[in-house]
């Protein structure tokens, strides 16, 4: 008469440890240890009909363990050896110049209207029309915050001022 096979539970209670020290030992890593072990057992409990079947049940989840181990030894391997033979390539970004800072600067001292014109007409390329649009304004008052807020900016920055309109 066969004795009835083992159930999950107690397979894994009784063998989740030591063979979590076996990969341990491997992997030196416990992380990862826990991780392999834990996915044989996922493994053996999709399969346990069949599995709590064979002689070593236990056998068959030390082995996937092991092969799930050595996969992903291999495959770090793998992206290791690629990432030593790339060139190392250090990506610098320069700081922004002075000339930038002072800017930047010189426009957060200026009205919040000012600065919006200033910066939707010459920097972001919209035409007065459209920025007036955008703001709610008449297209002369946007043209009146771009005076000033040229006029402020040449000030600031002791530039001459320049007596042309928007360009």
């Amino acid at each position: 008469m066969h004795p009835d096979p083992p159930t999950f539970d107690e397979v894994y209670a009784a063998h989740y440890a030591d063979l979590t020290v076996q990969l341990y030992a491997y992997f030196g890593d416990r992380q990862e240890a826990q991780d392999v072990v834990q996915e044989a057992f996922c493994r053996a409990l999709a399969r346990w009909r069949k599995v709590s079947r064979y002689d070593d049940p236990v056998a068959w989840i030390r082995r996937v363990a092991w092969n799930l181990a050595v996969s992903r030894w291999r495959r770090a391997r793998t992206a290791l050896g690629f990432l030593h033979r790339q060139s190392p390539v250090e990506l610098h970004a320069d700081g922004p110049s002075p000339d930038r800072v002072a800017l930047v600067a010189a426009l957060a001292e200026l009205p919040d209207n000012h600065r919006r014109a200033l910066v939707l007409h010459y920097l972001a390329d919209m035409p007065i029309a459209e920025v007036a649009d955008r703001e709610g304004v008449a297209e002369g008052t946007v043209k009146s915050w771009l005076h000033r807020g040229r006029a402020a900016l040449a000030a600031r920055l002791n530039l001459p001022e320049h007596t042309g309109g928007p360009r």
